[in-house]
């Protein structure tokens, strides 16, 4: 359904057309994006498995959503071999989490910290939305 140039009487009106236009834009360009928590493996192959989190994190903001994935931000500053920083990492990681709609696992391989991720949003109720290595869908918790 289109927005009518003309009143309800039936006379141009140029002034409520080009408002009510600039309200549509406004609603499609704030359109609500849920924000999901990237969760695939890190540890390991860290360059593999960095480039895969990249394109897991492409992938969902291609499906309009905000994608969260600490395990690209933390590791430019913090060390994943000195275990205060990467227990400090994984907490931070936990509250992110509780502040996503969704939590996206993508990959064959659950990790430890992957399965201890979706244990944590299994408890809180958050929906869980299971992908292959290649982006494909192959279940969703509710």
């Amino acid at each position: 359904m289109g927005i009518d140039k003309f009143n309800s009487e039936g006379y141009y009106d140029p002034t409520c057309y080009e408002a009510m236009t600039n309200v549509v834009k406004a609603d499609r360009q704030s359109a609500f994006r849920p924000m999901v928590y990237i969760c695939s493996p890190f540890s390991g192959d860290t360059e593999y498995n960095t480039e895969q989190a990249r394109k897991y994190s492409r992938f969902a903001y291609e499906k309009n959503a905000i994608p969260m994935t600490p395990h690209l931000l933390y590791p430019q500053f913090m060390s994943d071999d000195k275990p205060e920083e990467r227990a400090d990492a994984m907490h931070f990681n936990y509250v992110l989490l509780g502040k996503c709609n969704e939590l996206w696992v993508f990959g064959d391989v659950i990790s430890k910290g992957m399965a201890h991720e979706i244990g944590i949003a299994k408890k809180r109720n958050q929906t869980i939305r299971w992908f292959n290595k290649d982006c494909e869908e192959v279940s969703k918790n509710a």
